[in-house]
C-alpha cells in the first residue's frame, strides 16, 4: 500500500511549543514498522513555525509575516533533525521536500514535485513534506497542511490518507462543547451538511481545524483516495487503519 500520514502541530508539540518527544518517537516507530511491512509511506508535517517558537522560547507565536517565517526558518531545521534522528534509528533515510502553492499551481512545477517525490518512492526514501513557511506569503500559500496531504496523496496516487488531530474523528457536534456528540465513524459522501459540522479553526498553535480536514479529505476521496481522520495521541491506530482492523476514527470512503 501507498499511505500518506498527515500530522499537525497540536499532535507534534506540547501546547508549550516544545516537542512531544514520546508521542513523535511513538509515530516515527510506526510509520518505520509500516515501510518494513513494505508499504510506501510519505510524512506531512506540521510543526515548523510551532518547533521555532518553542526553541526561541517566546511566549505566543508572532502574528506578522516576518516573524512566522524566521520561527518556520529556525523550527524546520530542529524538526528535520529529529526526524532523520529517529528514522535514522530504523534505517530508513528521509527527505525533506518544501513547497508553496506554486509548486502545485503552475504545471510544470508541479510535474517536477510529481517526478522527484516518486523517484524518492523507488529509492525507498521516506519523503518528509511541509508547506515552505519561510518563503510563503498570503499569495503563494497552499493554505493549510490537510489541504497539502490531500494534493500529496491525489499526487502519488495513494490508497489511504491518513490525518492525525487532537480529536478522535468527525462529530455529530462539537464534542468540547456538547456532551452529546456522537462520534462519526463512516462517511460515504461529503455533502454541503457534513461540511457545516467542521466549524472554525484549530488551536493557536496550529493553523487548521475540522474544516479543513474535510475539505482534505472531499479532495483526497474524489481521486480515488480512501481519507481517514484518527487522534494523533495514540499513533499505534495507523496499524489498524493500513491491515483493515477495527480502530477509534471516521473514514471517508473513495469516490
Amino acid at each position: 500500500m501507498r499511505i500518506v500520514v498527515k500530522v499537525g502541530t497540536t499532535t507534534l508539540a506540547h501546547s508549550t511549543g516544545n516537542l512531544n518527544i514520546r508521542r513523535v518517537t511513538d509515530l516515527c516507530r510506526v510509520l518505520s514498522d509500516l515501510k518494513n511491512a513494505g508499504h510506501d509511506v510519505i510524512l506531512v508535517s506540521s510543526g515548523a513555525i510551532g518547533m521555532g517558537v518553542g526553541k526561541l522560547a517566546l511566549a505566543d507565536k508572532p502574528d506578522d509575516i516576518p516573524g512566522k517565517q524566521a520561527c518556520a526558518a529556525i523550527g524546520q531545521c530542529e524538526l528535520m533533525y529529529i526526524y532523520d534522528k529517529l528514522f535514522g534509528e530504523y534505517n530508513h533515510v528521509v527527505a525533506q521536500i518544501l513547497i508553496t502553492g506554486d509548486d502545485v499551481q503552475n504545471e510544470v512545477r508541479y510535474q517536477n514535485f510529481s517526478n522527484t517525490i516518486h523517484r524518492l518512492l523507488s529509492m525507498g526514501a521516506l519523503p518528509i513534506i511541509n508547506e515552505n513557511d519561510t518563503i510563503s506569503v498570503e499569495e503563494i500559500q497552499i493554505g493549510d497542511n490537510d489541504t497539502l496531504g490531500a494534493i500529496v496523496a491525489k499526487t502519488v496516487g495513494a490508497d489511504q490518507l491518513i490525518i492525525l488531530t487532537d480529536t478522535d474523528g468527525l462529530y455529530t457536534a462539537d464534542p468540547r462543547v456538547d456532551p452529546n456528540a456522537s462520534l462519526i465513524r463512516e462517511v460515504a459522501a461529503i455533502t454541503p451538511e457534513l461540511m457545516d459540522l467542521g466549524g472554525g479553526s484549530g488551536t493557536k498553535q496550529g493553523t487548521g481545524g475540522m474544516s479543513t480536514k474535510l475539505s482534505a479529505a472531499k479532495i483526497a476521496t474524489e481521486a480515488g483516495v480512501e481519507t481517514v481522520i484518527i487522534n494523533g495521541q495514540r499513533p499505534e491506530a495507523i496499524y489498524a487503519i493500513a491491515e483493515g482492523s477495527d480502530y477509534t476514527g471516521t473514514r471517508f470512503l473513495a469516490q
